[in-house]
């Protein structure tokens, strides 16, 4: 995917709504990480204060974090998937219960995609068919 810009791409954090707030922070984070690490261009060049010293990149667009019911979650995945230019990135309480790496690519092995549940959800891409999944949802508060 090309270089973002602000005005024709969007980015948004769906985190289930049941999450205590440390498992809503930890969701966020998890997604953020994996965005950034998919969408080339997504975070921008590190920059100088004003005494010359370097701070790293951030995110080039706003990252509205909504709140939403698992099932719902699901759903704006499943009709993210079939939207050609948005990139998806879940994340499942499989994933969220795991502690190692190992641990999660061993059980998610076993789990069909229908038994999955979502506990947040990534996407980034054009405005409108992100704000068309999203533009109901309340933000995280």
């Amino acid at each position: 995917m090309s270089q973002p810009s602000t005005s024709a791409s969007k980015c948004v954090l769906l985190v289930a709504d049941h999450l205590s707030a440390g498992l809503a922070v930890n969701a966020a984070a998890v997604l953020s990480l994996s965005l950034g690490d998919r969408v080339e261009g997504l975070i921008g060049p590190e920059v100088k204060d004003a005494d010359g010293h370097a701070h790293a990149g951030i995110t080039l667009l706003p990252v509205p974090v909504l709140r939403a019911g698992a099932e719902r979650i699901a759903r704006v995945a499943a009709r993210a998937a079939d939207e050609e230019d948005v990139v998806v990135v879940g994340f499942t309480d499989t994933a969220q219960g795991c502690r190692t790496y190992d641990e999660y690519t061993d059980r998610m092995g076993g789990i069909p995609t229908a038994d999955l549940t979502y506990v947040g959800l990534g996407l980034f891409g054009p405005r409108k068919p992100v704000n068309r999944l999203t533009g109901d949802l309340p933000l995280l508060r």
